[in-house]
């Protein structure tokens, strides 16, 4: 084992993966106790967990004065450098497993939110049931923000709701998606059939932020029907699927979203969607990886599987 002059325990230790994922739950989960719960832990033990961390890095990682633990900026240089390191542990166990005719090991998946949210999850339970032995995370961003996290290598597959263009990527079609516009209920367009293009220009919107799949998609189905994004009144820019209905059901606006989003409160009569005249919102799911890296055995397999579910 690696030993500093000190007489304390080195790199080796420092970097143990166990303890990188305990300092991932915590970023993500932004709280020591809701990240204790997570893993079936007290919240004593992951404090020191944490703090045998920064002892032997020298420097905090989380800043501790809020009611969140937020990263620090040593906090935020290792969380990427931590992800890479769990993958890479990861991969290199599926590769000696699969060369022992095992599917194991951890699968580190990104996907934007309605896949992340209304896809995978379903997807991902009957795939267990194949190889039960294997855990899985799933990174849930808006569509750039996949891209970012697959390109530094901080997840190795993708699952988002549009193409950003990158020499360094490749698509596959995976599943087709309808975006829909959402009224709630009262709203002054209830008992129309449909509206028209000129009438998206006089109701507040809300919609989500730019990058996210959604919005570009949107983006891109007004502009081929001649309507700036700009004419829209928009009152709110969201950062989740989530927030857009909640803000819906407020009456703060309409929105477009997907109908995989709403089927719920579609069926409780919460909302109403509203078709627009010359405008269908269709749009693909697609898988993105690195265009020049090789899958794990595992994720090969899970690729594999989504193909034979499109």
């Amino acid at each position: 084992m690696a030993v500093r002059p000190d007489g304390k325990e080195g790199a080796k230790r420092m970097l143990d993966t166990h303890r990188l994922k305990i300092f991932l739950k915590v970023a993500d989960l932004k709280s020591f106790s809701k990240a204790a719960h997570e893993l079936y832990l007290t919240q004593p033990t992951v404090s020191q967990h944490i703090h045998s961390l920064e002892q032997h890095i020298g420097i905090p990682l989380f800043d501790r004065c809020g009611k969140e633990a937020l990263l620090t900026r040593a906090g935020e240089i290792l969380y990427g450098y931590a992800w890479q390191i769990i993958v890479l542990h990861s991969e290199a166990e599926q590769a000696l497993d699969h060369f022992q005719g095992k599917k194991s090991g951890t699968m580190v998946l990104g996907a934007s939110t309605i896949p992340g949210e209304y896809l995978l999850p379903g997807l991902l339970g009957k795939f267990k049931q194949a190889y039960p032995g294997i855990q899985v995370a799933i990174r849930i961003s808006d569509t750039a923000g996949i891209v970012n996290q697959l390109l530094d290598r901080v997840i190795e597959l993708g699952v988002v709701g549009a193409r950003i263009k990158d020499d360094r990527l490749q698509y596959a079609r995976f599943i087709d998606d309808e975006l829909v516009l959402i009224i709630p209920r009262g709203h002054r367009w209830w008992s129309r059939n449909r509206v028209g293009p000129a009438d998206l220009a006089q109701e507040p919107f809300v919609i989500r932020e730019r990058g996210s799949g959604t919005r570009i998609s949107m983006d891109h189905h007004l502009k081929k029907a001649g309507i700036t994004p700009e004419r829209l009144n928009l009152i709110a820019e969201v950062g989740s699927t989530t927030a857009v209905k909640e803000a819906v059901k407020a009456n703060l606006g309409i929105s477009f979203i997907s109908r995989r989003a709403v089927e719920e409160e579609l069926k409780a009569g919460i909302f109403k969607t509203v078709p627009v005249e010359r405008l269908q919102f269709m749009r693909t799911f697609y898988i993105v990886s690195e265009r020049k890296r090789a899958f794990s055995p595992l994720v090969e397999a899970f690729v594999a599987f989504l193909h034979r579910k499109s």
